[in-house]
C-alpha cells in the first residue's frame, strides 16, 4: 500500500512540476544544465591558463637563465664577445 502511495505521490508530483514548467520549460532546464557544464570546463581551462602564466611571471621575476635563454631563443640576443655563426639552410 505504501509504495503504491509513494507512486502516486512521484506521479502527482511530476503531473504539477509539468503543469508549472511546461514541456518547454524542462527543455530550458535541460540546456541550463548543459551551459553550466560547458562553462564549467571553460573555467577550468582558464584556471590551468593562469596557473601556467603565474609560473612564467614568476621565472620572469626570479630567474636569470630563464630571460637569457628567450633573449637568446626569441630575439637573437647574444653576449658580448660572442661570435655567431650563421650557415645557408640546406638544399631540399
Amino acid at each position: 500500500m505504501s509504495r503504491r502511495l509513494l507512486g502516486t505521490g512521484v506521479a502527482v508530483l511530476f503531473g504539477i512540476l509539468l503543469g508549472v514548467y511546461g514541456m518547454s520549460g524542462l527543455l530550458r532546464i535541460q540546456q541550463m544544465h548543459r551551459e553550466i557544464e560547458v562553462a564549467e570546463r571553460d573555467i577550468a581551462a582558464l584556471r590551468a591558463q593562469t596557473e601556467k602564466l603565474t609560473r612564467a611571471i614568476d621565472r620572469l621575476r626570479n630567474d636569470p637563465a630563464y630571460i637569457e635563454k628567450l633573449g637568446r631563443e626569441e630575439h637573437g640576443l647574444v653576449r658580448e664577445g660572442e661570435t655567431i655563426l650563421k650557415f645557408p639552410p640546406k638544399p631540399k
